[in-house]
């Protein structure tokens, strides 16, 4: 069984980002779920999202976050922070070439703790990569987006999309991790 602190460390290498998480969904009762995100120079982010019942925000800490709020990109520096409200499209990356440390928070809580483990394990241990660059990861990205429909749903590519394709994951038999 691992240890507490090891469920505090998301090292997300293959991609550029790593996570300390700071309150964990059992620690807040469910009211939220927080981490410390570390992300390489030219760290891409992820698709354009939303959140459909929680809402987000991102304080920098360190470097010059680029945040996409309501397909508005604005950039944020040590000190600054923006809350982006359930329902609203937003993505972020890092364009300043240093690394940038951010607090990330998910309020409430519900699965996103589940949902970046398992993004987690599909990068680290299943060798999914992000962006998706072939198709089993394309595949596998979908079929995590659309196991998760009340934490995230893309907005670009379209949800109507990544469910054909989660579909098309499962005929194949791929699996998630749990």
């Amino acid at each position: 069984m691992e240890s507490t602190e090891a469920h505090r460390i998301l090292d997300f290498a293959p991609i550029g980002m790593f996570w300390e998480v700071t309150k964990r969904t059992v620690e807040t009762d469910g009211e939220s779920f927080e981490a410390v995100n570390v992300l390489a120079p030219d760290f891409g982010g992820p698709p354009l999202h939303i959140h459909p019942e929680a809402e987000e925000s991102y304080e920098v800490l360190s470097g010059t976050l680029d945040v996409c709020v309501g397909r508005e990109w604005r950039r944020l520096g040590p000190g600054e922070a923006v809350t982006v409200k359930a329902g609203t499209p937003h993505t972020l990356r890092n364009t300043s070439g240093a690394e940038v440390r951010l607090r990330n928070v998910h309020s409430p809580a519900m699965d996103f703790e589940r949902f970046f483990r398992r993004l987690h394990a599909l990068v680290c241990h299943s060798g999914m990569k992000l962006p998706p660059r072939d198709l089993r990861s394309v595949l596998l990205v979908a079929m995590l987006f659309s196991d998760h429909p009340r934490e995230i749903i893309s907005v670009d590519p379209p949800r109507r999309l990544l469910r054909i394709l989660a579909a098309v994951g499962k005929f194949l038999r791929f699996k998630l991790p749990d």
